[in-house]
């Protein structure tokens, strides 16, 4: 697997604005043909693709940023950092690259963000056409969504700073051990992620990013309407071991969107592109069922 400098070394940082500040946005890229935006998760990068890339690239121009606040965007702290200025982000990308229309795929984290950008759609605010929309494990319904005791612990206003001012890898890769199924050997994944997020000391924002999950109960109303009342082809990758977001949140969208194909990874838990990128990359490339 291409390792997180690797990917680094392949990408390019940009000058975005974002709430009328210049931001610089890492970007990985690749292949050509019709434009395919990957959106990451929480609290990992861009890297989650390397796996995927390789297989898309062959048909499809991948356009793949980190977040702000994520991998080798900038971190700026004290930021109040908020799921609408990613959406932002991505649209400022669109423009940047003259992307018109794209095939749109997010995981975990970006969930919300896609959410919030098909909502701008259905009010005629959005000038990218989106072609389908591919969603992975992630708080589509933020009723279900089950967080691990890191991530209560970091959106607590008294523990969350503190945590973030001393957190390590030691104490980072056992927290996020549990997302992973038990049958699959995270070591080398959770040390990527880890320098990804320590890169400029970005895990000190922690619990600035983790707000992500009060956005989701502030806005859920939104962001479920825009899911169950959009006319754009949704589909799904789910890891059904997943234990904040698995087979329980599937269940949701089988009921609520029972048209949307839904491949269930019945031996997979929160990551998809990394636990089963083979399957995932064939998924996206057979589009809607």
């Amino acid at each position: 697997m291409t390792s997180i400098e690797q990917w680094w070394a392949q990408g390019e940082e940009l000058t975005l604005e974002l709430s009328g500040v210049p931001r610089g946005v890492f970007v990985a890229r690749g292949g050509e043909g019709p434009a395919l935006t990957m959106l990451h998760g929480f609290p990992s990068s861009s890297h989650d693709w390397a796996r995927v890339a390789p297989a898309l690239a062959a048909s499809h121009a991948l356009l793949m940023p980190d977040f702000l606040g994520f991998g080798a965007s900038a971190k700026p702290a004290d930021h109040a950092y908020s799921l609408h200025e990613q959406a932002d982000l991505v649209e400022a990308l669109w423009r940047a690259e003259g992307v018109q229309s794209t095939v749109l795929v997010g995981h975990d984290y970006a969930v919300s963000v896609v959410q919030e950008l098909l909502a701008r759609r259905a009010e005629g605010s959005l000038d990218v056409e989106i072609e389908r929309v591919t969603l992975l494990n992630g708080g589509l319904y933020p009723d279900l969504h089950r967080p691990q005791p890191m991530q209560t612990m970091l959106l607590d206003p008294e523990q969350g700073p503190v945590i973030s001012a001393n957190v390590t890898e030691e104490l980072f890769t056992p927290g996020l051990r549990p997302t992973f199924a038990d049958s699959y050997d995270a070591a080398a994944d959770s040390a990527e992620m880890w320098r990804g997020l320590a890169r400029e000391d970005g895990q000190r924002n922690l619990h600035l990013l983790i707000r992500y999950m009060t956005d989701r109960s502030t806005h859920e109303r939104r962001w479920v309407a825009a899911l169950e009342q959009t006319d754009v082809p949704l589909g799904f990758v789910w890891g059904m071991l997943d234990p904040v977001s698995g087979a329980h949140m599937a269940e949701r969208i089988r009921e609520r969107l029972p048209a949307a194909p839904l491949l269930a990874l019945e031996d997979v838990a929160h990551w998809p592109p990394l636990e089963a990128p083979e399957r995932l990359a064939g998924a996206l490339l057979a589009g809607p069922a």
